[in-house]
């Protein structure tokens, strides 16, 4: 019995290459009466096109990085993240394309460790709260 929970008994470390490929998959679709269970540090997932959301995680003068709803992964809902492009302090101008969660969490870490330690500790409420997972992609 053991052999069949080994994935689930190996530990992925936030920082290592092997995070950078951690998903965040959502256990449900995102609509319009859920979307504010997902909201982080006050700010509010926006649709900016049909069935992608988009939220800052992170801005500053040099490094910004956005929250990315969608179904990436076939019917999967996953939270990826994304940079962004700033101008005039508030325009966002460009996106660039979905990063991995894990990857983006890792990317954040060499910017700001607190920073990206909140945003772990954000997934690990939802993963308590049953609203997702962590999944390793191939």
């Amino acid at each position: 019995m053991a052999e069949d929970n080994q994935q689930d008994d190996i530990e992925i470390t936030p920082g290592s290459k092997e995070f950078g490929k951690m998903v965040f998959r959502l256990n449900n679709p995102v609509n319009a009466e859920n979307v504010s269970v997902l909201n982080y540090n006050g700010a509010e997932l926006e649709q900016i096109q049909d069935g992608v959301y988009a939220q800052p995680a992170f801005v500053s003068d040099d490094f910004n990085l956005f929250f990315i709803v969608t179904q990436l992964i076939g019917d999967d809902w996953i939270v990826a993240f994304s940079k962004a492009k700033i101008e005039n302090d508030n325009e966002i101008t460009d996106l660039s394309d979905p990063i991995p969660t894990g990857e983006g969490l890792n990317m954040l870490g060499q910017v700001s460790s607190d920073d990206a330690n909140n945003l772990l500790s954000y997934f690990g409420t939802l993963v308590d709260a049953k609203r997702g997972e962590w999944r390793l992609i191939e």
